[in-house]
């Protein structure tokens, strides 16, 4: 299997919950429904960048979050130790999007230019706002931090296999 940091993360546990080593669950995924038939989790091997599997054993939903029960997790303790720590799966697991759509950990790390070819920097974060499209958080660029909104009006380009994305700057180093 790839190294953790390549995975997916679907959720953070927020807890121990119960007192036969079940955790809390966050969701962090846009389908929390795929939490209703999750086998498997990975959780990172301690000191090194490695995944190791986790079993599933049991799940069910909890107010607006899920309790998982994972395989050789049998007491409070053991549950501890997963505190904080991001449940993650590979991305053979993710299902594919229509063509224009992306997941947030496919943009990040792209290089960032505009349509004229000159660089803007690197897609460090995507922010969902609540507003209309996410926003791509472009830092290492000759204008700084720049925010870009994944909208049409924005958005010429995503080139995943080049690792770049074209965009209009909203906020033009000219403009100072």
């Amino acid at each position: 299997m790839s190294l953790y940091d390549d995975m997916i993360t679907i959720g953070v546990v927020v807890k121990p919950q119960g007192r036969k080593g079940e955790v809390l669950v966050q969701p962090l995924s846009d389908r929390p429904d795929r939490f209703e038939s999750l086998r498997r989790v990975f959780v990172p091997v301690p000191g090194g960048a490695g995944a190791r599997a986790v079993a599933v054993t049991d799940r069910w939903p909890h107010k607006g979050r899920f309790v998982l029960k994972l395989e050789g997790v049998d007491s409070i303790d053991e549950a501890e130790k997963y505190r904080g720590i991001d449940l993650r799966i590979g991305e053979d697991e993710v299902e594919a999007l229509p063509a224009g759509s992306y997941y947030h950990y496919q943009l990040k790390g792209l290089r960032a230019e505009d349509p004229e070819g000159r660089p803007l920097g690197k897609v460090a974060d995507v922010l969902v706002t609540g507003g209309e499209a996410p926003v791509l958080v472009v830092r290492g660029g000759p204008g700084g931090e720049v925010l870009i909104p994944m909208a049409e009006a924005f958005i010429r380009q995503v080139d995943l296999e080049q690792g770049r994305i074209v965009a209009v700057n909203p906020e033009p180093v000219d403009a100072k």
